[in-house]
C-alpha cells in the first residue's frame, strides 16, 4: 500500500509513504503481532515483485521463530476488501513460496469497513473438474483492533490509523496518537495520516482544532482523493450495471460481484467494450482478461 500525501509545513512537501515504510517502524511488534506468536522476530524485508503477478500493496518479510524456524509474512494492506483479493493472496503466496522455498503466512488487513452486504472471506477456494485448490490467509479488519493495543504493544505503524480501530474515534484517543507521532522526530511524518483518518470520525472544525492543522492540505492529499473518486467510479459502476443488464441480460451476483471489483480504468474500458457484447459469454471472456 502507498500512502502519498502532502505534509502541513508551510511549504509543501510529498511525502511517500509505503506500507515497507509504516511496518518498518516497528517490524518485530508487528510480526508477533499479526501471527499472534510472542517468540516471532523480523529478519528482513523481500523483494516482492514477481514477473507474472502485478503487485503494489504488499509488504514480504522473512521472519524466524525458535519453535517455527524461517517462514514467510506477505502483508497485504487494503484501504477497502476487493472481492479479488483472495485470488491474488492464492497466487502471491505461491510464487513466494517457491521462490524462497519457505513455509508462508499470509495476511490481509482491510482499514476501512465493507458495505454491511460484503462478507469477507479468510481463504480462497475453487473446484474444476473434481480437482480442489485452497488458500488461507489470516485477515485483520482494522476497525475491530481495539485501540488502545496500539499503545500497549507499541505497534508505531497503527498509530496513524488509530482514528477507525474499535474505541478510537474518541478526542482523547486521537490526541495520545498525535502525541506519540510529535514526540518521535522519525514517524512525525505519519501526522498528515492520522489526520486524513480522523477526518472519517470528526468533523473537519474539530480535527483542526486536535490536529492544528490546515484541512486544505488534507484535501489535497491523494487520500482524500482518492475517496472522492470512489464516489465518482460508484456511479459510473452503477451505469455500466445497468448497460450490461440491458445488452446482455440479467448478471448472477457472483458476475455483479467481479464487476464490483474492477478498478475505475477497468469499469471505464468495459464501459467501452459493452458495446461489442452480445451475449453473456462475450462478458465472461473480457472478465477473464482482466483477472
Amino acid at each position: 500500500m502507498r500512502l502519498i500525501f502532502l505534509s502541513s509545513a508551510s511549504v509543501p512537501k510529498s511525502a511517500d509513504i509505503g506500507g515497507k515504510r509504516l511496518i518498518s517502524l516497528a517490524p518485530d511488534a508487528w510480526v508477533k503481532w499479526v501471527t499472534q506468536s510472542p517468540d516471532v522476530v523480523s529478519l528482513d524485508f523481500l523483494d516482492a515483485e514477481f514477473q507474472w503477478v502485478s503487485r503494489q500493496n504488499d509488504v514480504l518479510i522473512r521472519a524466524y521463530s525458535p519453535t517455527l524456524g524461517h517462514f514467510l509474512i506477505p502483508n497485504e494492506l487494503q484501504l477497502r476488501f476487493s472481492a479479488r483479493m483472495p485470488l491474488r493472496l492464492r497466487a502471491y503466496a505461491a510464487l513466494a513460496q517457491e521462490k524462497f522455498d519457505l513455509p508462508v503466512y499470509p495476511v490481509l488487513i482491510n482499514i476501512l469497513p465493507p458495505p454491511e452486504s460484503v462478507l469477507i472471506p479468510s481463504r480462497f477456494e475453487s473446484e474444476f473438474l473434481g480437482l480442489h485448490a485452497r488458500q488461507d490467509f489470516r485477515v485483520i479488519n482494522l476497525w475491530q483492533v481495539p485501540a488502545n493495543l496500539v499503545f500497549e504493544q507499541s505497534l508505531s505503524t497503527l498509530l496513524p490509523f488509530v482514528p477507525v480501530l474499535q474505541g478510537g474515534d474518541q478526542v482523547p484517543v486521537i490526541q495520545q496518537a498525535l502525541l506519540q507521532l510529535r514526540q518521535d522526530q522519525a514517524i512525525s511524518e505519519l501526522e498528515p495520516l492520522l489526520a486524513f483518518f480522523a477526518s472519517f470520525v470528526l468533523e473537519s472544525d474539530l480535527v483542526r482544532q486536535v490536529m492544528r492543522w490546515d484541512m486544505a492540505v488534507l484535501q489535497e492529499s491523494p487520500w482524500y482523493q482518492e475517496i472522492e473518486q470512489k464516489g465518482v467510479a460508484k456511479g459510473e459502476l452503477s451505469l455500466v450495471l445497468r448497460l450490461l443488464s440491458r445488452r446482455v441480460g440479467e448478471l448472477s451476483p457472483d458476475t455483479q460481484a467481479q464487476i464490483r471489483s474492477l478498478a475505475l480504468p477497468q469499469v471505464e474500458a468495459l464501459g467501452e467494450a459493452l458495446l461489442d457484447f452480445s451475449s453473456l459469454q462475450d462478458l465472461h471472456r473480457w472478465l477473464q482478461t482482466q483477472v
